[in-house]
């Protein structure tokens, strides 16, 4: 040991960090992160369970506290927690080109397959094989989003306050319409309040659980438990990070404006998706149920079985689940092109979805992350996660009945109850093969626990056979 190094242990533990050398090559963390972004199947849970087994477990590179803590304001920020994960381990294993790398590999995969499968489906997507495919994809999706709401519910729901919460977000949605920000803001108040006042009510362990096995202290590991120097924040750092990431944020959303004007598809989709970057927490099937209303009853970009059918797709392909704001996107341009070609204007719609629907993730690590490095073990902020996740359960759960709906039903109309619309199905238009289907999803999840890439292969191949023998277009 050097005399520096000898100096720094002798110091306190902050100072631990930012003096000694990790000795992890940055080319050795680019074929980590590649490696992440090729198993990252199943959704946030199975991302950041690979994360920590590789991270953590394996490479042995950050701790299991130190890797919990930004799981944890991970879950707090609008956007996909998993790829935010990876941009903060990134960011502090080998500073902003970490993260930047960690980050665009998590998402490149999902998003090239994501684009194949857009433009298959908007040239071949009327063909009988096809729908077919896509036919058994929706009762496989029901099947698994019903199943996040029990589990996340197993692991939030943990006394009757949080019932409560899950019950009250679900009210406001489903019944009364409420916007979804205002519910997971209004929860986090809730929580962060409990936690200071020390209620033992709210301070119950929040974010996806991700190890089951002996926890690894951070002192064991490459980055240990101080804060390495380019993880202190400064002024400056924060001032140049958030000009840099703001103009490539909404640098071309203002340029689409000014060139297009407000009535183009480009604008409408480069300020949605900007807006739902700022305002989307809770994970990735919280978000989808704002996606989905809104792409879906406002801007009629597609209808409710396509947006199912998005979402099978980002199901069945690596990267984060709301990379189907790229299919969105992709079907919104593909159907009002203007002076484009149809597939071109799709792609651009695309691109331009996922550019602005990630860009702002890196923002909100870089900027924030050198902050939360020195709130670790802070309980107000450990509360307000468990109060969002909490009334997430809610939420999902009102995403699971609108599938349902527009699933199982052909027809869906509008009635008002003591002046509350509400959404119900016609029963006479029940589609039996979609029941059928869709019960056996849910057995072989909920009483087989067979896992989400088989339900899905399995649906997917009754779909086409059910396609094929019975000749429906």
């Amino acid at each position: 040991m050097n005399e520096r190094s000898s100096a720094a242990i002798a110091g306190d533990s902050g100072a631990v960090g930012a003096q000694r050398d990790h000795g992890i090559p940055f080319a050795e963390g680019v074929r980590v992160w590649a490696r992440v972004a090729a198993l990252s199947f199943g959704g946030p849970a199975g991302q950041i369970a690979v994360m920590h087994r590789i991270l953590v477990e394996e490479k042995r590179w950050i701790g299991e506290n130190r890797f919990l803590h930004a799981l944890n304001y991970c879950m707090l920020l609008p956007g996909p927690e998993a790829q935010q994960l990876a941009v903060y381990v990134g960011w502090l294993l080998h500073k902003t080109k970490g993260g930047l790398v960690a980050g665009t590999l998590f998402v490149l995969p999902g998003a090239v397959a994501i684009m194949a499968l857009s433009v298959i489906y908007a040239v071949f997507g009327h063909v009988g094989l096809v729908q077919g495919l896509f036919f058994g994809l929706k009762a496989a999706v029901l099947a698994i989003v019903l199943e996040a709401v029990v589990r996340i519910g197993r692991r939030a729901l943990k006394n009757k306050v949080m019932v409560a919460i899950a019950a009250a977000a679900f009210v406001a949605i489903f019944f009364l319409h409420a916007p979804f920000p205002l519910i997971v803001l209004g929860a986090a108040l809730i929580g962060f309040v409990g936690g200071r006042a020390g209620l033992q009510t709210f301070l119950v362990a929040g974010g996806h659980g991700a190890s089951h096995g002996k926890a690894i202290p951070d002192e064991e590991t490459a980055l240990g438990t101080g804060v390495p120097a380019h993880a202190r924040p400064t002024l400056g750092w924060s001032l140049k990070i958030s000009t840099i990431f703001l103009v490539l944020w909404l640098g071309p959303v203002l340029a689409l404006f000014l060139l297009l004007g407000g009535e183009s598809v480009f604008t409408d989709i480069a300020v949605f998706f900007s807006k739902m970057a700022v305002v989307t927490f809770g994970g990735a099937y919280a978000v989808l149920a704002y996606v989905a209303q809104q792409a879906v009853d406002t801007y009629h970009w597609l209808n409710p079985g396509e947006m199912l059918d998005g979402l099978g797709m980002a199901e069945t392909t690596p990267g984060p689940l709301i990379m189907v704001t790229q299919f969105v996107g992709f079907m919104g341009a593909f159907r009002a092109p203007g002076s484009l070609d149809p597939l071109l204007a799709g792609v651009l719609g695309g691109l331009l979805t996922t550019w602005v629907t990630f860009v702002p993730c890196f923002l909100w690590i870089f900027l924030g992350a050198p902050f939360i490095e020195g709130l670790r073990g802070n309980k107000a902020l450990s509360a307000a996660l468990a109060t969002i996740t909490a009334a997430v359960v809610g939420v999902i759960l009102n995403l699971a009945i609108w599938f349902a709906l527009h699933v199982l039903f052909a027809e869906v109309r509008e009635v008002s109850v003591i002046g509350i619309p509400l959404d119900v199905p016609v029963l006479g238009s029940v589609n039996v093969p979609s029941l059928i289907l869709t019960f056996a999803a849910l057995l072989a999840v909920f009483r087989f626990k067979i896992g989400m890439i088989p339900v899905l292969a399995a649906c997917s191949a009754a779909g086409l056979i059910f396609y094929v023998t019975v000749g429906l277009s």
